[in-house]
């Protein structure tokens, strides 16, 4: 059976936890890396995912940002925090280590900075948080081990990525900065899990509440599942669960799984 990891921006566990809990049923993944979790550890609903046979690490922050990984495998190795800036208490950033039997697969829950507005500090900052998590994404690769960097990268890749380039030209997600700074992420050894499996544009994973926009299909592709070489090689299938933005009080995200041969 192929190894399943998701990644899935929830937008507030408290208000999503039942929706979680269903989509967990329905999809069956062994690994799920959640974002903006907007509580403390001690408020994360870990009992509920447990009852579902899945090992919880949350690193959380109140009202704001937040991580969590769920593992129906053990999780070892489990390390909040993106390292190189001891004073960034922000909980964007936790990575752990699930053991297959074919050997371990490192996952990292990214909750990359919004940047908005741009030029402006929280731009300066994005941009500062993108230079850490290339260096210490270099680190990780020198494992030569499967390694998923899954997260809302908050960074709109391309053109093909977006129902509207003209509409997001001046936005944090979608600047020129913005998109170097991934591409220099990629090029140091990672894959794009979802465009290796789909060559087809206007494939997206969030869907903004105003404007009509689901309805609309006026989406953005932010939430990105990257690959180490070693992971990349083991890529059997990669998809976007983009019916669960029709349920009731959804998050604006959905959720976006890969299959790794194992």
């Amino acid at each position: 059976m192929p190894l399943k990891i998701a990644t899935w921006n929830v937008n507030s566990i408290k208000a999503r936890a039942e929706h979680v809990a269903t989509w967990l049923k329905e999809a069956e993944p062994d690994v799920v890396c959640l974002q903006e979790l907007k509580c403390v550890d001690e408020n994360f609903p870990a009992a509920a995912f447990e009852e579902l046979g899945y090992n919880v690490a949350v690193h959380g922050q109140k009202t704001y940002n937040g991580v969590a990984i769920l593992s129906r495998l053990p999780l070892e190795d489990v390390s909040p925090r993106l390292p190189g800036d001891k004073s960034d208490e922000q909980a964007r950033y936790l990575e752990a280590v699930v053991s297959t039997t074919n050997g371990a697969v490192r996952v990292a829950s990214i909750y990359l900075p919004n940047g908005n507005p741009a030029p402006g500090e929280k731009y300066d900052y994005k941009l500062k948080w993108m230079a850490r998590l290339g260096k210490h994404a270099e680190k990780l690769l020198a494992y030569e081990e499967p390694l998923v960097l899954a997260g809302d990268f908050n960074v709109i890749p391309s053109p093909d990525d977006v129902h509207d380039a003209k509409a997001w030209a001046d936005d944090a997600l979608f600047l020129p900065e913005t998109r170097a700074a991934f591409q220099d992420l990629v090029y140091r050894g990672f894959t794009d899990a979802f465009r290796t499996a789909h060559a087809e544009p206007h494939r997206y994973t969030f869907w903004d509440y105003q404007r009509g926009a689901w309805q609309k299909d006026h989406g953005i592709r932010i939430d990105h599942l990257l690959l180490s070489p070693q992971a990349a090689d083991r890529l059997q299938a990669c998809d976007i669960d983009k019916h669960v933005r029709g349920w009731e009080r959804p998050s604006d995200h959905v959720p976006v799984w890969i299959e790794l041969g194992v």
